[in-house]
């Protein structure tokens, strides 16, 4: 790693903070586990058991459609979601700068609190730090969930013949965040949710879930790159397929963004075997935040580790992994 201080293009989500993650942490704390890299480490106890953490650092703390608190449930518990885990606890540590409205703090922990209720989790532990600063807050989180005898997702399942779903469209909790930093004038919301309803729904199916992963930094493109390169399979979708809202192609359109490199908070990709594709997307679009799930693609062995995009007028695009600072800092 040539950089000699942390930028902000370390917290990306894509080539630098991979960069980051492998030559920094992944070098030091380097174990069986670990190495795996998934959403959340599956590992042994008086049965198995998954664990996940993350930090939190959004700013507005507050935006149209969802708050930090929420935010920090949501991301949490999905981590454990998408290797078939049921969620159950969480601790939670706040940083809280000098200055922060106690009734801001207030809003966010009650925000906290009914969201993992919504999402069928306990916060059982916690711990509070004040640091000087301007009033901002950061909430890290840790979450452990229960993985099911015989259940094994994971990122390397993909089989060629598997179809790619969404669970939603894409781009919308990037949009809310960055409308709200730049002061643009937009009704767009964030789609921070909790998972719990649909995964849930999959699992009960009897379907064979060969992968799971959440929609977050780095977008679309960033994550189905990802799942090529660990199942050493092809990606291929089609652009028109990918939902995404006219509201948040305006916004895209206005900015010159790519809707496949912006990150939600409440949607994932799913593969499952293509002749169960059908039954996998009536499912979702029953749960929970799943009405404008679809189908985008399927997975082959034509050019194994890589994504296609099918163009609208019949081009193909090949995508990568996010490269550079995909602003604002979503999470």
């Amino acid at each position: 790693m040539s950089d000699q201080t942390i930028t902000m293009v370390h917290g990306s989500g894509g080539s630098a903070t991979g960069e980051l993650i492998q030559e920094v942490f992944a070098k030091e704390f380097r174990n069986d586990t670990l190495n795996k890299m998934e959403d959340s480490a599956v590992i042994p106890g008086s049965g198995t058991i998954a664990v996940t953490t993350d930090s939190f650092v959004v700013t507005p703390l507050v935006f149209r459609g969802g708050d930090i608190g929420r935010l920090c449930v949501c991301g949490t518990v999905n981590d454990l979601l998408m290797r078939g885990a049921v969620p159950r606890y969480l601790t939670c540590g706040f940083i809280l700068e000098e200055g922060l409205s106690v009734e801001l703090l207030k809003k966010v922990v009650r925000s906290m609190a009914e969201t993992a209720r919504e999402a069928g989790v306990t916060i059982v532990a916690g711990d509070t730090k004040v640091v000087e600063g301007s009033g901002g807050m950061y909430i890290n989180t840790a979450g452990v969930g229960f993985v099911p005898e015989g259940v094994e997702i994971s990122s390397k399942k993909a089989r060629a013949g598997d179809a790619i779903i969404v669970s939603g469209t894409m781009g919308d909790h990037h949009a809310a965040i960055l409308g709200e930093r730049m002061n643009i004038e937009t009704d767009i919301a964030s789609d921070n949710a909790p998972l719990t309803d649909m995964v849930s729904a999959l699992m009960d199916s009897g379907i064979e879930i060969h992968t799971m992963r959440d929609v977050t930094r780095g977008g679309l493109g960033t994550v189905l790159k990802e799942l090529a390169s660990a199942s050493s399979k092809t990606f291929i979708i089609k652009d028109a397929a990918v939902p995404v809202t006219p509201k948040v192609k305006d916004f895209c359109g206005l900015l010159g963004l790519d809707p496949v490199y912006m990150g939600n908070e409440g949607k994932m990709v799913v593969l499952v075997p293509g002749a169960d594709a059908e039954k996998a997307l009536a499912i979702i679009k029953g749960s929970a935040y799943g009405e404008e799930a679809a189908i985008i693609g399927e997975v082959t062995e034509e050019e194994p580790g890589e994504l296609l995009m099918k163009t609208e007028i019949g081009g193909i695009r090949k995508l990568d992994i996010l490269q550079g600072e995909g602003l604002p800092r979503i999470c």
